[in-house]
C-alpha cells in the first residue's frame, strides 16, 4: 500500500504560514485510527508462561552477569555492541550499586523494572523511578539487531518530549516480558512502523524545502501545491520502501513474545540467558500504585562472571 493510499488528501490538510513560524499541519487521522486498532488489538493476547532461553553459544559476545533476587536467580548476557551501556552496567554491578535496590514498576505481559538506588530503602507510600546516578547514557539504539523479545534486557529513558535524542538512564532497566503476536498482528506492526517512518521522513523533507513550499502556498496556486505535495510524497516512498520484520524477529514474537511497539526507540543492551523463572514471578506479583509491588521484590546482589 502506498503513502498516497494510507493518507490521501488528508495526509498534508493545509501548509500555513505566519511572519514568525514556519507551521506544516498534518492531519494523520487516518493513520491514527489505524495505529490504535494494531496497538488495541496486540494488547489483547496472552503472554507466554515460561519460555526457554537462547543456546548461550548463539548468543553475541559479551560479559555474562548473575542476580540474585529475593525470589530466585537471573543470568543476564550484555552485548558487546553497545559498549556505553555495557560498561556502565559492568561498573554498577563491580561498585555494588544494585544492591538492595526494588523491582519497583512490575506490569504483567509488558515488563519488570529495576535500578532506582531511591528504593533501597523507600517506604511503601513513596513514588519511584526518578533516581539515578546522576547522569544519563547516549542512546545505542540498534535495531533490528536488538529488539525487545521475551527475556531482552533494556535501558529505562525519560519520554521523547524531554528527551529526543532517548539517552538512557545511568541506572534503570527493564526485563521484557511481553506478549505473543500472530502473522496478521505482526504485517500490520512492520506497517505501522514504515508509516512512522514514512511520516517522519516527510516532516523532515517539508522543512528542507521550506522555501519553495512558502512560495507556492503563497502563489495561491492550489494545483502547483498538490503537485508538490504528491512529488515529496513520492520522494518519500521512494527513500523509505516498506519492509516486511526480518524471519528471526517474526519467529520470536511469535514463539516468545516481546514488546514490539518498543523498538527502535529504547537501547537493548542485553539479554536474559537463564531464570525466566525468577522473571515470571516478579512479573506476577501483587501490584499497587505506581505498579509497585505490594511486597518489595530486591535485587540482593549481582557479580560479574569471571
Amino acid at each position: 500500500m502506498t503513502i498516497s493510499a494510507a493518507f490521501t488528501k488528508e495526509f498534508i490538510q493545509k501548509v500555513r504560514f505566519d511572519k514568525r513560524l514556519f507551521r506544516l499541519n498534518f492531519c494523520r487521522k487516518n493513520c491514527y485510527i489505524n495505529m490504535r486498532k494494531i496497538i488495541y488489538t496486540l494488547i489483547m493476547f496472552m503472554a507466554m508462561a515460561t519460555a526457554t532461553a537462547q543456546n548461550p553459544s548463539q548468543l553475541p559476545a559479551g560479559p555474562v552477569v548473575d542476580v540474585k533476587t529475593s525470589l530466585g536467580y537471573i543470568k543476564i548476557k550484555l552485548y558487546d555492541d553497545t559498549p556505553k551501556h555495557r560498561d556502565n552496567f559492568l561498573k554498577l554491578v563491580k561498585d555494588g550499586y544494585y544492591n538492595g535496590v526494588l523491582f519497583h514498576r512490575v506490569i504483567k505481559d509488558f515488563m519488570v523494572q529495576t535500578g532506582d538506588p531511591e528504593s533501597v530503602n523507600a517506604d511503601s507510600t513513596k513514588m519511584l523511578g526518578s533516581g539515578g546516578p546522576g547522569y544519563q547514557i547516549d542512546a545505542e539504539i540498534l535495531y533490528p539487531t536488538h529488539y525487545h523479545k521475551y527475556g531482552a534486557l533494556a535501558a529505562a529513558r525519560t519520554g521523547d518530549n524531554m528527551n529526543p535524542e532517548r539517552k538512557s538512564s545511568g541506572s534503570q532497566f527493564y526485563i521484557v516480558t511481553g506478549q505473543k503476536f500472530d502473522d496478521h498482528q505482526l504485517d500490520g506492526l512492520a506497517y505501522r512502523q514504515t508509516m512512522e517512518k514514512r511520516q517522519a521522513y516527510f516532516r523532515e523533507l517539508c522543512k528542507k524545502n521550506e522555501v519553495k513550499i512558502r512560495e507556492i502556498v503563497n502563489s495561491g496556486n492550489k494545483e502547483a501545491e498538490e503537485a508538490y505535495r504528491m512529488e515529496l510524497i513520492k520522494e518519500t516512498e521512494a527513500a523509505v520502501p516498506e519492509a516486511p520484520l526480518p524471519d528471526n524477529i517474526r519467529n520470536d514474537y511469535k514463539n516468545f513474545g516481546g514488546t514490539p511497539h518498543l523498538d527502535g526507540t529504547y537501547t537493548v543492551f542485553g539479554e536474559v540467558i537463564s531464570g525466566m523463572d525468577t522473571v515470571e514471578k516478579i512479573q506476577n506479583s501483587a501490584t499497587g500504585r505506581g505498579d509497585r509491588p505490594k511486597e518489595d521484590i530486591r535485587i540482593i546482589s549481582m557479580k560479574v562472571e569471571k
